[in-house]
């Protein structure tokens, strides 16, 4: 399983969904403005303000689901990086130290 792949599509989904539910939101301020509820200046506030806050809360859902992926593929029993990287330097170490054994044997 390809941990960053699965978060990319993740993350490129969100920016998916921010940019229609902006494209919402301004339809809706467009049609506040011809139904005379709100100024123009008005309705790109109202526009600009809840984007900024999807765009915050963005940031921590990236934040949330980073987090419950590593916790769901620590449950799975996927190894991290860290753990994969001192695996493989205790078996380096491990064949040098027959290669060392083997020398000195045929020496």
């Amino acid at each position: 399983m390809d941990s960053s792949n699965i978060m990319k599509q993740l993350l490129m989904l969100g920016v998916g969904t921010t940019s229609l539910v902006a494209e919402k939101l301004k339809e809706v301020g467009d049609d506040w403005v011809k139904d005379g509820k709100l100024n123009s200046e008005q309705a790109k506030s109202f526009v600009d303000d809840l984007t900024q806050q999807i765009k915050s809360e963005q940031g921590n859902l990236e934040t949330q689901m980073q987090r419950q992926l590593r916790n769901l593929m620590q449950d799975m029993g996927v190894p991290r990086q860290s753990e994969l990287d001192e695996l493989r330097g205790r078996i380096d170490r491990l064949e040098r130290q027959v290669r060392d054994m083997e020398n000195k044997l045929w020496h």
